[in-house]
């Protein structure tokens, strides 16, 4: 019985070992810097509700962090990526662009990429689409490292533009961010 304990509080232990590991890249992620005179401001999406379709509290989150950069920046174009889940009524990428459109950002810098569902795929297919160039990355702060690390593998100029993140948000969407990184790491080349 004993033999069963110790390698039960080793399995334990080696997990909290590789958790702590893992949100330290995550944290690491948070304190990304974005680029001075990006050619691109890619931002990614995130789930949307409703019937006309609206952003999510971290979509939202995402994009009001977005706008300032967006004005500050004006010679970048606006790439916006998000596809449609069985359960919205239209892309993210649609509401994005109306969102920040009613937000005072100009129709004609916002381009659209609406088949990605998830972040690989936002990251493949705007590249495939549009001509990034330096690009800053705008997401939720647990989100960046991953992004980054998955801009970086597909040759992508890129840096964050992290969003805070509410924090009963950060409860649901951290621990789910540890099992994408995980994933990430092993899967997403």
């Amino acid at each position: 019985m004993r033999i069963w304990k110790k390698i039960i509080l080793a399995i334990i232990g080696i997990g909290i070992v590789y958790v702590g590991v893992v949100l330290g890249f995550i944290y690491s992620g948070t304190q990304s810097e974005p680029a001075a005179n990006p050619d691109t401001i890619l931002i990614l999406g995130a789930k949307v509700k409703g019937d006309p379709a609206t952003p999510m509290p971290v979509l939202q989150e995402r994009l009001d962090a977005a706008i300032p950069f967006i004005q500050k920046n004006k010679e970048a174009q606006v790439v916006v990526s998000g596809g449609q889940g069985t359960d919205e009524t239209a892309t993210e990428a649609s509401v994005m662009k109306e969102y920040l459109i009613d937000k005072g950002v100009e129709a004609s810098r916002i381009k659209v990429e609406d088949k990605s569902m998830r972040t690989e795929e936002n990251l493949q297919y705007s590249k495939e689409k549009f001509d990034l160039g330096k690009t800053v990355i705008v997401t939720s702060e647990y989100h960046v490292y991953r992004a980054l690390m998955l801009a970086g593998r597909q040759n992508i100029d890129a840096t964050g533009l992290p969003s805070q993140t509410d924090k009963f948000a950060l409860l649901k969407g951290v621990p789910r961010e540890i099992l994408s990184v995980t994933y990430a790491w092993i899967f997403d080349w």
